[in-house]
């Protein structure tokens, strides 16, 4: 299994949001379907952030941002992910819009799509379906597979799921939160994170889906191992 180096080839995607890539990294990965957060709540949590970054001298426009907040020292980026990370993901687990991804088909087509491809063009490790958002590890081979594979899986489960409930319109955000796991603990408590995320948000058993990799197999497979358990 491998994770970020930070002396190795990294790739830089700007869309809405600066996306890296490294071959071969385990990514921790982040959906959320288009109405899964209010509107006022994610101009406030941007501004928030941009004055933020904006007193440690960077420019959320730069391509680079990202890249300049992990040089700063250790206690200001986990003072980072605490005022902002953590909010963003809390404020997922309100469980805001129509939360369809509660319904036992809905969250199990998207299941099977993440599943469909395991051990040929990436290796998936843990995921959870929430009722508006899906949490997910994997290992990619490099960036054009990454973001294709993203594409095709919202594009496919989206086009399903508005034709099951008969609407129109985007499903899923344009965008993804990513980010590139930087060691082992890092991984576990990520795997922690994803593991215990239905109980934070309060859901009965059957208004999620989780899949646990280490359920399934050995901690030390990489790209390419072991598949399906």
């Amino acid at each position: 299994m491998r994770f970020f180096d930070p002396e190795d080839q990294l790739v830089i995607t700007q869309r809405k949001l600066p996306h890296w890539s490294q071959d071969g990294v385990v990514c921790f990965i982040t959906w959320r379907t288009h109405d899964s957060m209010p509107k006022k709540v994610v101009e406030k949590w941007l501004t928030e952030r941009g004055i933020w970054l904006e007193q440690r001298g960077i420019d959320v426009l730069e391509r680079d941002w990202k890249r300049q907040l992990y040089q700063l020292d250790a206690s200001v980026i986990a003072e980072f992910h605490d005022h902002f990370t953590s909010r963003w993901h809390e404020e997922l687990d309100r469980c805001h819009g129509t939360c369809v991804l509660r319904e036992a088909e809905m969250s199990g087509l998207v299941a099977e799509s993440l599943m469909h491809f395991d051990g040929d063009r990436y290796e998936m490790l843990d995921f959870v379906i929430m009722p508006n958002h899906v949490h997910f590890l994997a290992m990619f081979p490099d960036k054009d597979v990454l973001l294709k594979q993203c594409e095709s899986w919202k594009r496919y489960t989206g086009r399903w799921i508005q034709e099951r409930l008969g609407t129109e319109g985007r499903f899923w955000r344009q965008d993804a939160f990513d980010h590139l796991v930087r060691h082992e603990s890092q991984f576990k408590r990520l795997q922690r994170y994803i593991a215990e995320n239905p109980v934070r948000a309060r859901l009965r058993p059957a208004e999620f889906h989780l899949r646990q990799y280490s359920i399934h197999h050995s901690p030390s497979d990489g790209f390419g191992g072991s598949r399906k358990g």
